[in-house]
């Protein structure tokens, strides 16, 4: 899944990343909150590469995976129960979850079976929330452009919407909805914006998927 080392080594540069782009990082959780609002009350998920927690918390995510253990630290004083492991091996039974978060595909090492575990842990019409960087947009092509430069996207693999659609369908998945935010280059947003519906302007794009 993630490469852990260049994340347990520079845990406080990604923190101070947040920091640094308060509005854009606020603006990814405006968009996965309005899908999220979708979601029945009172479930149960988990969120699949939850870093030092910076979703889970303000979503209300009380557990999840991460294989750095630096970032576990992180995400433990953040109040969230976090296991060691990866995407494409979870550690959970059969029809365990409402839904499963992922904020960090670009960093998978196998998406296909990422998503094919994501669908077995879940429940009968449970879903799937992807947050990623929609690689026909500015800030994922200004990340690809400065990769060799990058700590954290050296070797982030970036996807199309379509790309992300058509796997949740061969992955078992129907009724997709997407939202997009991040209207304008990175260093050019200075306030929280508001979700869009679809995508194609947005380099942060969100779809919700229910498991067949």
């Amino acid at each position: 899944m993630i490469k852990a080392m260049a994340f347990d080594e520079y845990v406080d540069q990604y923190e101070v990343w947040y920091e640094k782009h308060q509005e854009v990082y606020l603006s990814e959780i405006e968009a996965l909150r309005e899908q999220f609002q979708k979601l029945p009350q009172n479930i149960r998920g988990i969120e699949v590469g939850l870093g030092t927690g910076r979703f889970s918390e303000p979503l209300g995510i009380k557990e999840g995976l991460e294989p750095s253990e630096a970032m576990t630290e992180r995400a433990v004083k953040r109040g969230i129960e976090v296991i060691h492991g990866f995407a494409e091996r979870l550690p959970y039974a059969d029809l365990t979850f409402n839904f499963v978060l992922f904020v960090t595909i670009c960093h998978l090492d196998n998406i296909r079976l990422a998503l094919s575990q994501a669908h077995r842990v879940l429940k009968d019409d449970g879903s799937i929330i992807i947050g990623f960087l929609d690689k026909t947009q500015s800030i994922a092509k200004q990340y690809e452009e400065k990769r060799q430069r990058s700590t954290f996207y050296k070797n982030a693999r970036f996807f199309s919407p379509e790309r992300i659609e058509k796997l949740l369908l061969e992955s078992g998945f129907k009724d997709l909805e997407f939202n997009q935010t991040l209207f304008g280059n990175l260093d050019e947003i200075k306030e929280i914006q508001l979700p869009k519906p679809g995508y194609g302007k947005g380099s942060f794009v969100v779809v919700k998927a229910t498991k067949k």
